[in-house]
């Protein structure tokens, strides 16, 4: 048994300071004060908020695309997301020679007995035709409970192929999820800079404005809308996405919505620092402007988003980033960022823009258990919960850096950030797996059925 003393336990609806008690793998008891039993470990929270697991709905770990493999796979990248309060992760599987089936089966063998928190897949669309269509059910039997597609990038589907997509999900009742960008017009824009001879970095944001990202989440929606489907749109980076989102629900349309902490803190102004250091920030959607980092903060205030992904996606600076230096568009796009997540925006939205503990927990933990079929097991604090914690210390300020992370990649991108707030201990259905900022017990991680 586990007992968190005097924390404040930040709740569905408020916060108490009190304490919870874990027997096994389950929260038992939640109250002002409850009785020590005999033999229980106590952690004392004073001074701290008790946040139910974090969950990142958004990570890339062990993945190889047309350009490089990431640096980290599930045992690296679940570490680093559970030494930053994550409880849960959910990564992105894509089919294996055509068959969803398969993609989940490697995925899931991937990831199994390397992980060292909980886990589950979003599974990746890629094609569409018969075949896909009848193994959606299967694999949403098998677990799935969200699907992505892409308008963007070679694999990106057509307008038609992403109905027929919704079509054949919408009986399973399972999330559809879209990475927003025109890719044609991104491919028009980018032979354009190469007809130049203008492949520096500092092009990359250029070739995909953020016009781009709001003409697509309207054409996603857009075609939700006539199945009517929900759907759900993930790193949403710009004020003109954002205006576009709202436009849509002002419509009627039901459609929710990701941001991550990268276009909170970081702009666009890093594609043009010295020695290629910019080829560390090449990503998609790009880092915006200073106006697109204020419009998304408010946006997170007034509850317009529903979720922050850390978009983990790494590559090493070194020897995968740097050597395509002179073409901005063979850098392989992605940063790491799973470990910071929670505490980044954390420092954002609770510290400097006065957002409640409980409406900061919902976008971290709860809503995205909701969103991705995992509530109540995960994401509250309540009896009979996963015994899954995070203690956040309020007062301890310190300095982002690559000597204190846990990504295997040779950087992190916020370098130098000082924040106020620290994940001090992870529980892990009832394991207290982090104690003290150090990671105690790993490959404890389970698949979420």
């Amino acid at each position: 048994m586990i007992i968190i003393q005097q924390g404040d336990l930040v709740l569905t609806d408020r916060i108490l300071t009190g304490d919870l008690l874990i027997d096994g793998d389950k929260i038992v008891a939640i109250d002002e004060h409850v009785p020590v039993p005999e033999g229980a470990k106590v952690i004392d929270a004073k001074g701290c908020y008790v946040f139910p697991g974090f969950i990142d709905p958004h990570t890339h770990f062990q993945m190889t695309n047309a350009l490089a493999s990431t640096a980290d796979d599930f045992d690296s990248g679940t570490k680093a997301a559970i030494l930053g309060g994550t409880t849960s992760i959910i990564n992105f599987a894509s089919p294996e020679e055509g068959s969803l089936c398969k993609g989940l089966e490697v995925h899931k063998e991937r990831a199994a007995g390397h992980c060292s928190c909980d886990y589950k897949f979003h599974m990746e669309l890629v094609e569409m035709n018969d075949i896909v269509a009848s193994e959606i059910p299967k694999v949403v039997e098998a677990g799935v409970s969200s699907f992505k597609v892409y308008l963007a990038y070679g694999f990106r589907l057509t307008d038609r192929e992403i109905y027929d997509a919704i079509e054949a999900i919408k009986p399973t009742g399972a999330l559809v999820g879209a990475h927003c960008e025109t890719g044609d017009l991104i491919d028009a824009l980018v032979a354009s800079k190469r007809k130049r001879g203008e492949l520096d970095i500092s092009n990359h944001p250029l070739t995909r404005p953020a016009m781009i990202e709001s003409e697509s989440i309207k054409r996603f929606s857009t075609i939700g809308a006539s199945l009517e489907y929900p759907v759900h749109i993930v790193h949403v980076s710009s004020k003109e996405g954002v205006e576009e989102i709202l436009r849509e629900r002002s419509l009627g349309h039901t459609v929710t919505c990701e941001t991550c902490p990268q276009y909170l803190v970081l702009d666009e102004s890093r594609y043009s620092l010295p020695n290629y250091e910019g080829a560390k920030y090449v990503m998609s959607p790009p880092l915006r402007t200073k106006v697109d980092q204020m419009t998304l903060k408010e946006a997170l205030v007034n509850g317009t988003f529903q979720t922050i992904g850390s978009d983990h996606c790494s590559f090493n600076f070194e020897d995968q980033k740097l050597k395509s230096r002179h073409d901005f568009t063979r850098i392989p796009g992605g940063i790491p960022g799973a470990e910071e997540r929670g505490i980044v925006a954390y420092d954002v939205l609770v510290n400097q823009c006065n957002m409640s503990a409980v409406d900061f927990m919902k976008l971290v933990s709860e809503n995205p258990a909701k969103l991705y079929g995992m509530y109540p097991k995960k994401g509250t604090l309540a009896v009979g919960s996963d015994g899954d914690i995070t203690i956040v210390d309020k007062s301890v300020e310190h300095v982002l850096s690559k000597e204190s992370a846990h990504t295997k990649a040779d950087y992190i991108p916020y370098e130098g950030l000082s924040v106020t707030g620290k994940v001090r201990d992870v529980i892990l259905r009832g394991h207290h797996v982090v104690q003290d900022g150090s990671l105690i017990e790993s490959y404890l991680g389970e698949c979420i059925p």
